[in-house]
């Protein structure tokens, strides 16, 4: 089969390599997917460059997200799953073959049926986002008529955490850097939608609660944000972050924090509770076979092309995290 790898770190057109390799075979609980779209995400990216802590094997087929057909089953799984569509998520997680292959081998659990209604490209944007997203609404509980602070709400976490918590019946006020991703925040379903390039969010934000604040902040940026964050929280509320780029070590205000009572929660998505993923997929589930849960696809390209589709993302990165749509690797 076809497939793509990389067995060292470094810039995308050094070190991705595309070529034949084995096809895989399913063991006992698992199954064979052939692939139909391969998602990248910024953390394959960073893996690749060396960013996310040494190569754990001497060959690397990467990313974690993907659709596509189960072509064949191991022992213990039903036989009715083949000729299954499906998405996936965490491949490549504590394995050195993720989705960018004409086929993946993983636990059936990892193979979650989608919907015909739904295109392998858009099953291939959920996986590490949809999930992150939904653990970061829910996380701290009940969101049902709380006010939730959704940053970075164009961006691929953010979009799918507004219609989550608009799902659950939360009220969503989201940031974005402009007049574009404001609509795409607001299609989302956000009730508010501040630039925080141009409008003092802290001050917007308590304007908008009469002063009341809100109950929970899903973060994109935790240091960078963190004053905003205090200022605008509720006694007891939370701050559910998966990410902090811009400010990758920050000094914690304790006691902010402390008065406050406010807790932090760390979102990475491989490390989710099993029943916190269990319900997010179902959730994924009922927002796909309604649908009424939007997805954002970015640039596609062939397989041969894994290098430029990486410096794709890394372009989308330098200019805003997740903003461009999901880029995926669609023809194998």
């Amino acid at each position: 089969m076809k497939a793509a790898w990389y067995d060292q770190c470094g810039a995308a057109a050094d070190v991705l390599r595309v070529g034949q390799r084995g096809i895989p075979e399913p063991a006992a609980g698992e199954v064979r997917v052939r692939m139909e779209a391969s998602g990248i995400n910024p953390v394959d990216v960073k893996r690749r460059q060396g960013g996310r802590g040494v190569m754990g094997t001497a060959r690397i087929v990467p990313h974690f997200d993907g659709a596509g057909v189960i072509d064949a089953v191991g022992e213990g799984v039903s036989a009715k799953r083949a000729g299954e569509r499906v998405w996936i998520y965490e491949a490549q997680w504590q394995r050195n073959s993720g989705t960018a292959a004409e086929a993946v081998v993983l636990p059936g659990r990892l193979a979650v049926p989608l919907p015909a209604g739904t295109s392998f490209e858009e099953g291939a944007c959920l996986g590490i986002p949809a999930m992150t997203a939904h653990r970061a609404v829910h996380a701290s509980g009940e969101v049902h008529g709380k006010v939730l602070l959704i940053t970075g709400g164009a961006g691929a976490v953010g979009n799918y955490a507004i219609q989550f918590a608009r799902m659950a019946g939360a009220h969503v006020i989201a940031t974005v850097s402009g007049i574009e991703k404001e609509a795409m925040a607001r299609a989302a379903g956000a009730e508010a939608v501040l630039n925080y390039r141009t409008e003092d969010v802290a001050k917007r934000v308590m304007e908008i609660t009469k002063g009341e604040g809100v109950d929970s902040v899903v973060e994109v940026e935790f240091g960078g944000n963190l004053g905003v964050s205090v200022e605008v929280l509720k006694v007891g509320g939370s701050i559910n972050t998966y990410a902090s780029e811009a400010v990758r070590d920050p000094a914690v205000p304790f006691y902010q924090l402390l008065y406050k009572s406010i807790t932090v929660n760390h979102i990475l998505v491989f490390q989710m509770p099993e029943e916190a993923k269990r319900r997010a997929i179902d959730d994924i589930a009922a927002g796909l076979v309604a649908g009424t849960l939007r997805h954002q696809v970015g640039e596609a390209f062939a397989l041969e092309d894994i290098a430029a589709a990486h410096e794709a993302v890394e372009a989308v990165e330098a200019v805003e995290a997740g903003a461009g749509g999901k880029v995926v690797v669609n023809r194998f």
